[in-house]
């Protein structure tokens, strides 16, 4: 099966062919950078992070841009709300943001750039689409003329006649058209400018990704990608700037990702329901964050809810439980060279791997990805290697689960942490959510074994129906009693 991409464009599932063989020019809208990004926001970098990371899986050699835009209103009011210039609001938030990107363990994209280093070919995109009578100018405010347009909505599905003034259009009645965007406009007093042709001003939000896409990726993109809210008006108004200015076609695939609803509730600043993905790792994990978007197909609006994250956290315990399991085989058992690995067990990772490919081949259907993972993990617990230590086979066998998970691990940006201390981590998130005693615990074990050996069978059960209260489940095994806090 060939790669298949969900086009918005045409609104239907259509088979990836690229530019150039081999070769795959990928672009992803960037944040606008004056504040800590929401949970919603990283969506589309733990998304697309794994796009290209199968892209590049698949035999593709990726170039991935992923801008920052740092020139915008919002930054230039919290800059004026913090009495300081507008670079330092930037430059302080691309700053955290490279953090948290860091934290979540992605892949570093092939080009980060800012709308500021690239003023020279706004400018001259501009006067292009000028000189193409694309657009016009007036009072020093340069304006795209969607009547010289024909195609204007192909994306959205929008017709001029039903259109309401989208977000950041304002009606303004020198235009020809009342839903003409700004391409570049006057600066006011105390904002950041440059010179132009037509004054001292900045670009519009729009024209900035395609001035960059331009000089970076050339004419013609392979695939873009983005939020649904980035339909209308930004991905459309850039088709409009592409095609009008290079007459030929903008991006041969769209792709966008769904919003994320915090506890039956779409995020936003204005309802006040909005937790940044700072906030959220340090409340659980970055393993929490990723697997979260990546249970989910990137083209459903799903659910945050505590529910939902406990699930997350009981699944990442799963996988996490089983990996240190095979550590303990891997340091402990004898390889042996005449070692194989399990017959029936090799049957369930190569059907594994063309599950997997189906699936993401089929627009990156993540969900069923996971869910496989999930069979694989089911089917070598059923093994009980543990117990067979004397099987020259289970060596090799533990390090072909192991080879396999981190190599599926390392596509989607997961399970990669050290399983112990991962395990550990997750045991205080919810010692803390459950508002338990560690030391409490601890000691209940502890009052618990000492029982056992003294066959003190009453006070035993008494610390076991203490542990169970609080909600601790443990095991007894061959290096000591082994518990875990229930999600």
């Amino acid at each position: 099966m060939s790669l298949k991409i969900y086009n918005t464009l045409s609104r239907s599932k259509e088979e990836f062919k690229p530019l150039v063989e081999g070769k795959v020019k990928l672009y992803l809208c960037g944040p606008t950078v004056y504040d800590l990004l929401h949970i919603g926001n990283f969506r589309g970098a733990i998304t697309f992070n794994l796009v290209r990371n199968w892209l590049e899986l698949s035999g593709y050699d990726v170039t991935f841009v992923y801008n920052y835009t740092d020139v915008d209103d919002k930054i230039i009011k919290r800059a004026n709300d913090e009495g300081v210039e507008p670079i330092v609001i930037s430059e302080k938030y691309i700053a955290e943001f490279e953090k948290d990107f860091n934290r979540l363990g992605l892949k570093k994209h092939t080009h980060n750039p800012k709308v500021t280093e690239f003023m020279d070919e706004i400018i001259n995109y501009v006067e292009t689409l000028i000189k193409n009578d694309k657009a016009y100018e007036i009072d020093g405010e340069v304006f795209y003329a969607i009547d010289n347009y024909t195609d204007y909505g192909k994306l959205s599905k929008k017709n001029l006649d039903e259109l309401n003034a989208g977000q950041r259009v304002e009606v303004d009645s020198r235009k020809r058209n009342p839903y003409d965007f700004v391409l570049w406009k006057p600066s006011k007093e105390g904002e950041p400018h440059w010179t132009s042709p037509w004054g001292e001003g900045r670009p519009g939000w729009h024209i900035e990704c395609s001035a960059m896409i331009k000089a970076i990726l050339g004419e013609t993109i392979d695939i873009h990608g983005g939020g649904i809210d980035l339909i209308f008006p930004h991905h459309e108004n850039e088709i409009a700037q592409g095609e009008g200015c290079n007459c030929t076609k903008y991006c041969n695939y769209w792709m966008h990702n769904e919003f994320i609803n915090l506890k039956d509730e779409k995020m936003s600043k204005s309802l006040g329901n909005v937790i940044t993905g700072r906030a959220f790792m340090d409340q659980y994990h970055p393993e929490v964050l990723k697997f979260l978007m990546l249970s989910a197909h990137y083209r459903s609006n799903f659910n945050v809810t505590d529910e939902k994250i406990h699930q997350v956290i009981s699944g990442l315990r799963r996988v996490y439980e089983t990996l240190a399991t095979v550590d303990t085989i891997l340091d402990t058992f004898e390889k042996s060279e005449s070692g194989k690995v399990n017959k029936n067990f090799q049957t369930t990772l190569t059907n594994s791997d063309a599950k997997i490919k189906k699936s993401l081949d089929d627009d990156f259907s993540t969900a069923e990805v996971v869910a496989t993972i999930f069979e694989v993990v089911r089917t070598f617990n059923g093994l009980n290697l543990l117990k067979k230590k004397k099987d020259v086979n289970s060596w090799t066998t533990a390090k072909a689960f192991k080879d396999w998970i981190q190599r599926y691990g390392q596509m989607m940006a997961l399970f990669q942490e050290e399983p112990v201390q991962f395990l550990s981590s997750i045991d205080d998130i919810m010692i803390k959510e459950k508002n338990l005693d560690r030391e409490k615990i601890l000691e209940l074990v502890k009052m618990r074994e000492e029982a056992r050996e003294n066959k003190d069978w009453d006070k035993a059960d008494e610390a076991r129906d203490a542990l169970h209260a609080m909600g601790i489940d443990f095991s007894d095994t061959p290096e000591g009693v082994k518990w875990n806090v229930k999600v």
